[in-house]
């Protein structure tokens, strides 16, 4: 229900603009504007779904194998004691824990083609639980929410595009993005937990709080005693290492049990292809949406107006010319890369906004393109509070954001 009333909204507020446009500015372009851009942008949906149907089929295959040889299990078994009171609708060594933590493992090394499968895969394993098949149940929002959050370790894509354009120290926003998407997941998850009444003073949950505290410490320390380009190696190589790792122990792990390991793939890969298929329809909806908002003009009124309205404060008004990549990120993350990449070819990478549009890419998720492919891949037609919750995580995640920002560069 609440993706029914964004996705409304937000071409009703690109029709309501176009219009103001063109009666007291004049402006025929704009709605010649918007309604090219949703020829582009409903294109731009079906490549992105022919393009995920080869890694789909890939890693849903690799899943397959993974899941007869056990290996699914055993994640499952692992997390349990944590698992079971942040998803208590999931039984114990449920195959979907293992999707989920796979999912989220991916996510911490900055693998989005690894994550994906894993998440859809998850998705489909936690629909088979649900009771109501098109509402989206309290595992299926934690999940969700937990992904939108953008927890990530080893933001390697933002630290790539840095040094393409130019960065003298394209690493430098390493721990600050580590800061942000660290709290943007603490605080998605504590909201969803009080939200589904989870104890979060559990002993077992409060350790874990503990732990990832310590971790996101250690790898902070860990990093930062390296030099800046022995940082960025050291994480596209233990990135690719852990990924190749858990491929040959899935391989191994079906071998062992004498399962047909081909067969299994191929299983996986036909359940990936007809999952990409699935995607299409619901891409399209919502990224014509959103190429309508921003043709429109909205977003630029928007942050306009959210300037004036910090200037009126007599603060520091350099962080909103950054904000354009936080505020695209929810939507389209494509769109956040490219606003990213405009504030840097406009500033300086090495500006503070330049900077901060990088903590802003690499601290929050495509909210919307989440609950849009992960919700359309098992027909979820009511998302409940899956979208104002994840909000509330990037809307952590970028205010943390800004705070780091002005700590390390302002």
């Amino acid at each position: 229900m609440a993706l029914n009333y964004i996705w409304i909204g937000l071409i009703l507020i690109a029709f309501v603009v176009g219009l103001v446009r063109l009666i007291f500015f004049g402006d025929v372009q704009a709605f010649i504007d918007i309604v090219n851009s949703t020829f582009s942008s409903s294109k731009q949906g079906f490549e992105i779904s022919l393009g995920l149907t080869g890694v789909l089929s890939l890693w849903m295959g690799l899943m397959k194998i993974g899941e007869r040889g056990g290996m699914i299990q055993l994640f499952s078994r692992a997390v349990y004691p944590v698992f079971s009171r942040l998803f208590p609708g999931i039984p114990k060594d449920h195959p979907a824990s293992g999707s989920i933590i796979l999912n989220i493992s991916a996510n911490l090394l900055g693998l989005d083609n690894a994550a994906t499968p894993a998440g859809l895969q998850a998705m489909r394993e936690l629909q088979e639980l649900n009771k109501d098949k098109d509402k989206a149940s309290d595992s299926m929002i934690m999940f969700l929410v937990m992904h939108a959050s953008g927890l990530t370790l080893i933001p390697v894509s933002v630290m790539t595009i840095r040094a393409q354009m130019g960065a003298s120290n394209p690493a430098d926003v390493f721990v600050p993005i580590l800061i942000a998407t660290f709290f943007s997941a603490l605080i998605g998850i504590l909201a969803v937990c009080i939200r589904q009444r989870i104890n979060v003073f559990d002993k077992v949950l409060m350790g874990t709080f503990a732990g990832a505290i310590a971790l996101v410490g250690g790898m902070i320390w860990a990093f930062e005693s390296l030099g800046k380009e022995t940082m960025q190696t050291v994480s596209n190589l233990l990135a690719s290492i852990i990924l190749f790792g858990v491929i040959i122990t899935f391989i191994l792990s079906a071998m062992r049990k004498k399962e047909n390991v081909y067969d299994a793939f191929i299983d996986g890969a036909k359940d990936g292809f007809q999952t990409a298929i699935k995607i299409i329809p619901y891409l399209i909806a919502i990224l014509v949406a959103i190429a309508m908002f921003r043709t429109s003009g909205a977003m630029d009124f928007l942050l306009n107006g959210l300037k004036n309205l910090v200037a009126l404060t007599g603060l520091d008004t350099s962080w909103v010319d950054a904000m354009p990549t936080a505020i695209m990120k929810p939507l389209s993350g494509s769109g956040a890369r490219g606003m990213m990449v405009e504030a840097m070819k406009t500033y300086g990478p090495d500006s503070f906004v330049g900077r901060l549009a990088g903590i802003f890419q690499g601290s929050t998720d495509t909210t919307f393109y989440l609950v849009a492919v992960y919700y359309g891949a098992v027909n979820i037609k009511n998302s409940r509070y899956t979208v104002p919750y994840a909000l509330l995580a990037d809307l952590a995640g970028v205010v943390t954001a800004i705070l780091v920002g002005y700590l390390f560069f302002a």
